[in-house]
């Protein structure tokens, strides 16, 4: 991107923006209004996935300011926990997300959205017991994201 590394993860680090450059179209706002600052921070997101309205909590993992920031989703309420039990909000979903920036000189940066896949589960599959393909779906808003990141700044 024609963009500093501190201009990107500025939107990057900030819960509000995250909506601006979803290319998934699943966040609807966030709850957390402070800015991402360290390993340890905890945000949460207002989503909603084929009209079902949902909370996440992301659990930040790696946070290195203006190069890598990375969170773990977990459900923020009963309707995402899995089973349905109060026991697994916040627990851990299993996958997690990320950028990575690297400064190209002349005021450019390279920026890598990493999506890394949990284990399967049952959830993976249908009832025919075929795999439910989410990887074109998610390189596809990724995709996106990346576009309606670079018009952000």
């Amino acid at each position: 991107m024609p963009h500093s590394a501190s201009d990107i993860f500025a939107i990057l680090r900030n819960p509000q923006r995250h909506k601006d450059f979803d290319g998934s179209h699943m966040i609807t706002g966030s709850l957390t209004e402070e800015l991402i600052r360290a390993v340890g921070d905890t945000f949460t997101m207002r989503m909603n996935r084929a009209g079902d309205d949902y909370l996440m909590i992301n659990f930040v993992d790696e946070f290195d300011e203006n190069r890598r920031i990375f969170w773990t989703p977990a459900p923020g309420d009963i309707s995402r926990a899995e089973g349905h039990e109060e026991a697994n909000i916040g627990k851990p979903a299993g996958y997690r997300w990320g950028y990575i920036l690297e400064p190209m000189g002349m005021g450019r940066t390279k920026v890598t959205e990493v999506f890394e896949f949990g284990p399967l589960t049952e959830s993976n599959f249908t009832d025919g017991g075929t795999w439910i393909n989410t990887k074109n779906t998610v390189q596809d808003s990724m995709m996106a994201s990346l576009k309606l990141l670079a018009g952000l700044i």
